[in-house]
């Protein structure tokens, strides 16, 4: 591993991958933050810590937009940044050149964030859109180059 450390390419795609993986990872701690300060839990068990009075609990134990909004935000980085983290190691593994490599993890990382800032904020479309598929494309394009590389090697 120590080797893999050394190469320019792999320590960049550490460094994209640490990062989107740390927002990814985030997510919950933000998903949590929308629970409490909307008072809108999933669990009769997590409403009863936040109300004494069983006549609130019925009230607790409920949907809230902006709940939904970062858990749905949440399940598509789940969607999006494992796949980019799984192509992302392999497409390092393959010696791209460096600049094309940077130019991936950070394209795919900037869009995340932009998508996250789209979702959260309710930005109008085509933003969250435009951003999703930005970072689909660059992990397709890693994923290309992939099969190519093992396929005409």
């Amino acid at each position: 591993m120590a080797s893999l450390m050394e190469d320019e390419v792999f320590r960049s795609f550490a460094k994209y991958a640490a990062i989107i993986t740390t927002k990814l990872l985030l997510m919950g701690p933000v998903t949590a933050y929308y629970r409490l300060t909307r008072k809108a839990f999933q669990n009769p068990e997590d409403a009863a810590a936040h109300s004494s009075k069983p006549e609130d609990l019925k009230q607790l134990v409920r949907t809230n937009d902006d709940v939904e909004r970062a858990r749905r935000c949440h399940q598509n980085d789940l969607e999006n940044i494992v796949p980019f983290v799984l192509i992302g190691f392999l497409y390092s593994l393959t010696g791209p050149d460096p600049a094309w490599a940077l130019l991936h993890f950070r394209v795919f990382v900037c869009s995340r964030f932009i998508h996250t800032v789209a979702y959260l904020r309710a930005l109008p479309q085509p933003s969250r859109g435009l951003s999703w598929i930005v970072g689909l494309l660059t992990t397709m394009s890693m994923a290309h180059s992939v099969v190519h590389s093992v396929v005409f090697h």
